[in-house]
C-alpha cells in the first residue's frame, strides 16, 4: 500500500504516470534477455559482483544459520542502490538487496495470467507478488524466477520497491 501511495504521489508531483511494475514487466527487466537462473549466469556464488546477498559477511554478522552464498559483497544488510554491476538492460539491484513489490495479486500458478504484460488484478488481492529475493535469503531464492506473496499492508526490513513510468 505504501509503495502504491508513493507512486500516486510522484505522479501528481511530476505530472507523469508512475506505478508498480507488473510481475511480467519486472521479470523481463530482471532477466535482461538471459535464460539463466540469474542475469549473470547460473552460479549463485558469483552473485557478489552483481547483487547484495546473504554472503559470508551476512552469515557472520547476522548469525543466520541457513545456506549462504560463498562470496563477500561487503554488506551485512541492505546496500546503497547502484553499488553492484547492472544487468545488460541497465537496471541495478534486480536480484537481492530487497524483495520488490509488483502490482500483481498473488495467484498460485500462472494458469490464466495475462499474456499482454499487464498486472494480474484478480486472485488473492490482499497479497501481492514480490520478486527478486533479498540480502538475507538463501542462494536458491536469489534468481529471476523467484516469487512469493506478501500482504499489501506488510512492512519488512527486507522489502522494497521499484517504480515504472508509463510512457
Amino acid at each position: 500500500d505504501d509503495a502504491k501511495a508513493y507512486a500516486r504521489w510522484l505522479s501528481r508531483k511530476t505530472g507523469k504516470e508512475y506505478r508498480l511494475p507488473s510481475e511480467s514487466e519486472w521479470e523481463y527487466a530482471a532477466r535482461a534477455s538471459t535464460t539463466t537462473a540469474r542475469y549473470w549466469g547460473d552460479d549463485p556464488d558469483s552473485a557478489c559482483g552483481y547483487s547484495n546477498v546473504h554472503d559470508r559477511t551476512s552469515k557472520t554478522e547476522n548469525n543466520f544459520h541457513w545456506a549462504n552464498h560463498e562470496c563477500d559483497d561487503g554488506y551485512a544488510q541492505t546496500a546503497p542502490v547502484g553499488r553492484f554491476q547492472a544487468n545488460r538492460f541497465g537496471p541495478h539491484d534486480m536480484l537481492g538487496n530487497v524483495w520488490e513489490w509488483t502490482e500483481d495479486c498473488l495467484n498460485d500458478s500462472y494458469s490464466g495470467a495475462p499474456t499482454n504484460g499487464r498486472a494480474w488484478t484478480t486472485g488473492k488481492c490482499n497479497r501481492h507478488v514480490v520478486r527478486g529475493g533479498s540480502w538475507g535469503g538463501q542462494p536458491r531464492n536469489l534468481r529471476s524466477a523467484i516469487r512469493i506473496g506478501d500482504g499489501t499492508g506488510d512492512r519488512y526490513y527486507n522489502n522494497g520497491f521499484r517504480i515504472a513510468r508509463t510512457l
